[in-house]
């Protein structure tokens, strides 16, 4: 009883610091206590080195003895799997990308849970009814090797005007690497609806010799064989500073860039649904959104105060000034099918 008590406290103190509109104490500790008899929480794609969920996942078992499992798999697997095991679950709760949110509410597959911090999340990052909401966010950037690159460009005309390669993934496949796509096209003048002026850009860097279809992975990054790519902020952040700090630029694109995000869904058919509610409780919690931003995630609530070690890790504000968010989803879903042939027909034709 101590411990259940103590717990609740812990976490009415968290959700206190947070601002919270309209949880009471007794909410908050009968969901606790609910979690607590289930016991376990099962999460997919919240593995430990992902945004610092390995803290999270401590804390919430530090505090609350809860018991926690993860298997790793892609946005679509975690749908998937969520459907075909309604009888049988062996996932609560899911972190998936932002474009695959309203794919996993049409399907049926999720039950709401708004967390107390829920009027300080932006109205574009979550669903009305509490399906889905967006924990944080990433921003294509570009990560410049500045040992081969002297001048790291700071800006989509400074690419095209340079003369080292440009790596930018497997378009047509790779979520970054469509998302890459998308950012040109939002620096150069187009949109969801209009990817043209991007596949022009690329197409260019393709008839220079300049452009590589490789993975800009963390191997490749330390063999030095990548002399700018473009990449999730978070990505290319927790990369420099596993292969060198001082090795690396990271900057987003001046003229701007897309700003997308990843939210967790609780599973309609959890089997401890009350745990996964606490999870995403805490992880909106002040706590919870700076467990994040160690892991070099921008946290979706502007309201947390950041510690300065933290902030440190991350791309200062002023330079997302001209990234945005997805604003047609629809309409980037279109265009995100119509990709490889048009990747293809502007692009690969000129590889060399």
């Amino acid at each position: 009883m101590l411990k259940r008590t103590l717990a609740a406290m812990a976490l009415t103190t968290i959700v206190a610091s947070s601002n919270a509109a309209f949880a009471d104490d007794a909410q908050i500790a009968d969901l606790i206590k609910a979690a607590q008899q289930e016991g376990a929480v099962w999460s997919l794609a919240m593995p430990d080195p992902w945004a610092n969920w390995k803290e999270t996942w401590q804390d919430i078992t530090n505090l609350y003895g809860i018991e926690h499992i993860d298997t790793d798999m892609s946005s679509a697997q975690e749908i998937a799997k969520f459907d075909a095991e309604k009888n049988n679950p062996t996932g609560d709760i899911g972190d998936i990308g932002q474009a695959f949110a309203e794919v996993a509410v049409k399907k049926g597959v999720t039950q709401p849970y708004k967390p107390t911090t829920w009027d300080s999340i932006p109205d574009w990052a979550k669903d009305q009814d509490g399906h889905w909401c967006l924990a944080y966010t990433g921003t294509i950037a570009f990560m410049t090797n500045i040992t081969l690159v002297k001048n790291p460009p700071k800006s989509w005309a400074d690419l095209l005007k340079g003369d080292y390669k440009i790596t930018v993934g497997d378009v047509g496949i790779a979520a970054q690497a469509n998302n890459a796509v998308l950012a040109a096209a939002i620096g150069l003048g187009g949109d969801e609806t209009n990817l043209k002026p991007a596949y022009e850009f690329f197409g260019e860097l393709a008839r220079q010799g300049r452009l590589l279809f490789t993975d800009p992975s963390l191997a490749n990054l330390e063999k030095g064989e990548v002399e700018v790519a473009l990449l999730w902020d978070f990505n290319a952040l927790n990369y420099r500073d596993q292969v060198d700090p001082t090795r690396f630029d990271v900057t987003i694109p001046e003229e701007g860039s897309v700003t997308s995000g990843y939210t967790t869904i609780i599973n309609k058919y959890a089997a401890h649904p009350n745990a996964a509610k606490l999870a995403r409780e805490f992880i909106f919690s002040d706590k919870g959104q700076i467990n994040l931003a160690r892991g070099y995630a921008r946290p979706i609530r502007s309201d947390v105060v950041l510690p300065e070690d933290v902030k440190a890790k991350l791309i200062p504000d002023e330079a997302y000034k001209n990234a945005r968010p997805i604003k047609d989803f629809a309409a980037w879903e279109k265009s995100s099918r119509q990709m490889p042939r048009m990747w293809q027909e502007y692009v690969l034709i000129h590889q060399q």
